[in-house]
Parts: structure tokens; C-alpha cells; sequence
């Protein structure tokens, strides 16, 4: 019995086994490309064509996520590892935590007090010609950040609006073969690697009460993308204590 090569193996979340995704492979043609371009289109592919959004839990699948159509960090990622095993790329999960003001802004204010101070968080560590690398700077779409880095031309360093920044206006997001970045300031604990995101979720689960999940799941996710589509489009809701330098924010009337 042959034993599957665990880094590039499917998994009942990483499922690239599933029709769908063969069928997206198949159109990209993306294994006519070298390994170098293979990362590459596919990691464009989950940072542009898959929009920065909230899915109704982290631990769905990767067809769940191409489904939707949008993910954050860890849904997102799901997606890129699922894509690159599907392409014969290795990879891994490196679980974190991120704090909460990370989110702020695109959380309403309303229920911000409610979020837990520990977010969970995660990025995709891929197998390149050259040795291991990085990737966490797919998570926000271009359109978004351009809208970000936009409202807050002059600022250098920026943590809120799923951001975590030291260099807001020219972050290190595209794929050149190296480490890719976009909320690495606002991590706070490190759980080390996983071969899959199966493997992070058994220990490392979001903390909410039965309540909160479904107010998540129904409500409050629901606003936090209708929030992101107006950050697309230009109008950002101001976050108390920080000041929108080019004034491009909602009326007050939409900023809790």
C-alpha cells in the first residue's frame, strides 16, 4: 500500500479531489507551468478572484470557499492549499492568533466589545525551488487594499481593517518566489505548523458561545461583508481614536 506524501495530500477540508476544482485546474492550465508560475497563478488567483470576505465558519472546505467566492485569512488560505496540492505544490499551515483591532473597522463598533481579544489566524507555507516560504499576503483583494492604502496615504503603519502593517503602501503581497505579507504586526501567539488545517482545527478553534456563533453565522458576518463592500468602493467607516487623513469615511450615521 502506498502511503500519500501527507504535504500533498487531500483532506476532508483540503478536498481538491472534488470535480470542481479539477475542473478549475483544468481551464487555468496551470500544470503546464513551472513551479516558480504555478505558486504564482494560483496565489493570484485566491488574492483577486476570491475577495476578501467572511465565510460562516473557518474550518469549511475548499470547495465551500471557491463556492463563495470570497474568505479571509484562514478560509482563503484553505483554498491556496487545496489549489497548490492540487497542482503537485507542497505546503503547510503555520497557525497563529491575531489580536481583535486588527479587525476593527470592518467589525461594527456596535459589537466590536464582543469579539474575542485573540483572533485566530493562519498562514500557508509553500515548498519553492529555493527552499520554504511564506505566504499570508493574499488575504485582502486588491481592490480592498487599494481603498485602504488610499484613505491612509500618508500613514505608514497601519492595524485595523483586516490589515496588520508596518509598510501600508507598498506591503509585500505579490508573488515574487519570496515571503508575502499583510497582517503579520498584529499576531500575538504563535502554534507552531500543521500538515493541514484539519490537523490546526482540532486544537485551535475560535472561542464562542453557542449564542455568539450564531449571531456570527447570521447576523454579524453578514454586516462585517456588507462593511467590506463599501471599504471596496471607497467609503471607510472611521475606527474611534484614529483619524481618516483624506476623510474618504462613511457618514456617522453608518460608522458603528
Amino acid at each position: 500500500m502506498t502511503i500519500a506524501e501527507p504535504l500533498l495530500a487531500p483532506t476532508p477540508i483540503l478536498n481538491f479531489d472534488h470535480p470542481s476544482i479539477a475542473r478549475l485546474v483544468k481551464a487555468r492550465a496551470w500544470n503546464t507551468l513551472s513551479t516558480h508560475d504555478r505558486i504564482g497563478a494560483v496565489y493570484d488567483f485566491v488574492r483577486n478572484e476570491i475577495a476578501f470576505g467572511y465565510n460562516r465558519s473557518d474550518d469549511i472546505s475548499a470547495t465551500d470557499v471557491l463556492a463563495d467566492g470570497f474568505g479571509q485569512c484562514n478560509t482563503k488560505g484553505t483554498l491556496l492549499m487545496a489549489l497548490l496540492r492540487a497542482v503537485g505544490v507542497r505546503c503547510r499551515l503555520h497557525g497563529f492568533t491575531i489580536h481583535k483591532a486588527l479587525q476593527r473597522g470592518v467589525v461594527p463598533e456596535l459589537v466590536y466589545p464582543l469579539a474575542p481579544e485573540e483572533i485566530i489566524h493562519s498562514w500557508v507555507e509553500v515548498e519553492t525551488e529555493t527552499g520554504w516560504v511564506n505566504l499570508e499576503g493574499f488575504i485582502l483583494d486588491a481592490a480592498f487594499l487599494s481603498s485602504i492604502q488610499s484613505t491612509f496615504s500618508g500613514t505608514p503603519s497601519l492595524c485595523g481593517y483586516g490589515a496588520g502593517t508596518d509598510s501600508l503602501q507598498a506591503p509585500p503581497v505579490e508573488w515574487t518566489g519570496g515571503d508575502t505579507y499583510i497582517q503579520e504586526t498584529g499576531i500575538v501567539q504563535d502554534f507552531g505548523t500543521f500538515n493541514a488545517p484539519d490537523d490546526f482545527y482540532v486544537n485551535h478553534r475560535q472561542s464562542f458561545s453557542l449564542v455568539k456563533d450564531l449571531l456570527y453565522r447570521h447576523i454579524i458576518r453578514h454586516w462585517m461583508n456588507a462593511r467590506v463592500r463599501r471599504i471596496r468602493s471607497g467609503s471607510v467607516p472611521q475606527i474611534p481614536g484614529l483619524a481618516l487623513p483624506n476623510h474618504k469615511h462613511e457618514e456617522s450615521r453608518h460608522a458603528s
